[in-house]
């Protein structure tokens, strides 16, 4: 873990991998860090053979939301989501070792609107984006009213239990939430510990900065880097999601709906996002040289993607604006 000081404050940053190998950068959503949003994605063992055979992981933690961090110095400057997204390359570390030029980019929600943003600045830099329900419009009324209870809540109240709940509604889905009936599953138990870890203060800086976000779509048909989004049909951003697809240029973007699932797939259900992932690396010449079984761990099987998305071209995958259903499982 390297604690990077910008002018916008420390940020954290959390290497996994060789470095000599092209960089993937994460960026989780609001009040979660890389354990808490990424862990299930990469403890899931096929995802981080195929990740880490082709990465060297950059984990890029929102300031203040690492593990162990303390209170943000409530007199600091505020930021905002352009501060957020220019942290990146503020260091001559993360310059260095993540030697942009060869990034792919993985952020969810909040944290997809901070790297698609990225991607905007710093087209030359950035070759992918695999999104998991992103943001990209600015906040409609009834998404800046929440955040504003949300706000309001922190400010009073702390990490207090409502916003909690409020939190991991917006992350999960009914199913793993659990009601009278059932009990929450075994991840949600977890996520809500990890929010105890999390000070008030700085996950309000975090959705005061996504609160006031400007909308990117005028930029998403001038963005040429291939685009992966990946959505649970039960996220409260599934519509922002679909509506993101149909801006984005159709000759490099794709869209995989996971049914029964919130929005943090990485979590819910992240052998989802594995077949996917694969085709995805495989119009870039990147691959896992290890064969992978129809398991029950594995729902996705190949037969299950578009052959539209499989057509090769020139670049070697031509990816087209898809749906792939993904049944709930055990």
């Amino acid at each position: 873990e390297h604690h990077v000081r910008t002018r916008c404050g420390s940020v954290s940053v959390i290497v996994y991998g060789d470095q000599h190998k092209p960089a993937l950068i994460t960026y989780p959503d609001l009040a979660l860090n890389h354990v808490s949003c990424f862990q299930g994605l990469f403890f899931c063992p096929e995802a981080a053979s195929l990740l880490l055979h082709n990465f060297c992981i950059y984990h890029i933690n929102p300031p203040g939301h690492e593990l162990g961090a303390a209170p943000i110095c409530p007199s600091a400057s505020a930021r905002c989501v352009d501060d957020l997204a220019d942290q990146i390359l503020e260091d001559d570390f993360v310059s260095d070792c993540i030697r942009l030029g060869a990034v792919m980019c993985m952020g969810v929600t909040a944290g997809a609107y901070i790297l698609t943003l990225f991607a905007m600045k710093y087209k030359k830099r950035v070759i992918g984006l695999i999104l998991i329900s992103p943001l990209f419009r600015a906040p409609s009324w009834t998404e800046w009213f929440y955040n504003k209870v949300m706000s309001n809540l922190l400010y009073f109240y702390g990490m207090c239990g409502l916003l909690k709940e409020l939190l991991l509604q917006r992350y999960f889905s009914k199913e793993v939430c659990g009601n009278t009936e059932i009990p929450e599953s075994d991840i949600v138990q977890a996520c809500r510990r990890l929010l105890d870890e999390r000070h008030g203060s700085n996950v309000m800086q975090f959705l005061q900065a996504i609160n006031g976000r400007p909308d990117l779509t005028s930029g998403l048909k001038r963005l040429r880097c291939r685009t992966l989004i990946f959505v649970g049909d039960s996220s409260p951003f599934h519509s922002e999601a679909l509506h993101m697809t149909s801006k984005l240029d159709r000759r490099f973007s794709a869209l995989v709906e996971v049914q029964a699932c919130g929005s943090m797939v990485t979590e819910e259900q992240p052998h989802a996002m594995l077949i996917p992932m694969e085709y995805f690396f495989m119009g870039y010449g990147l691959y896992r040289p290890c064969h992978l079984s129809d398991s029950p761990r594995s729902p996705l099987s190949p037969s299950c993607i578009s052959p539209e998305l499989l057509s090769p071209e020139s670049s070697g995958l031509n990816l087209k604006p898809i749906k792939i259903r993904v049944s709930h499982y055990t």
